[in-house]
């Protein structure tokens, strides 16, 4: 399956796998010293999930839409510091393993969560 022409989206187990790794994701977050804190500030923990979800989703490739902010708003005046995206990028490789997704895989979506990095710190 993991040829040239499956889709991230695919590789990451389409929508459940990608709900499954997102889930994980937030459980890491909230475990999380170093982001814990922004985390557990979130009134509407279902609605931040079904957001990251269908944003991953969209952004690999499925057929789902997102319609919520796009990066660049959604972290404006958070004053995110590099540490603090680093250790979300920690988090999130973390879930990528523990829920089975492979090394190039976890690469491509490392090289993803990197680019966005401009869009996140301190904006």
């Amino acid at each position: 399956m993991n040829t040239p022409t499956t889709t991230l989206y695919d590789r990451l187990g389409r929508r459940d796998g990608i709900a499954r790794i997102t889930r994980a994701l937030i459980q890491n977050h909230l475990a999380n010293p170093l982001v814990s804190n922004r985390y557990a500030q979130i009134q509407d923990m279902d609605r931040l999930e079904r957001n990251v979800i269908d944003f991953f989703c969209a952004g690999a490739g499925g057929p789902e839409a997102y319609a919520g902010k796009d990066m660049l708003a959604t972290h404006r005046g958070m004053n995110i510091s590099e540490q603090e995206f680093v250790a979300v990028i920690d988090d999130a490789m973390a879930a990528l393993v523990s829920c089975g997704i492979e090394p190039p895989v976890r690469n491509e979506v490392l090289a993803i969560l990197w680019s966005m990095k401009g869009e996140v710190i301190r904006v």
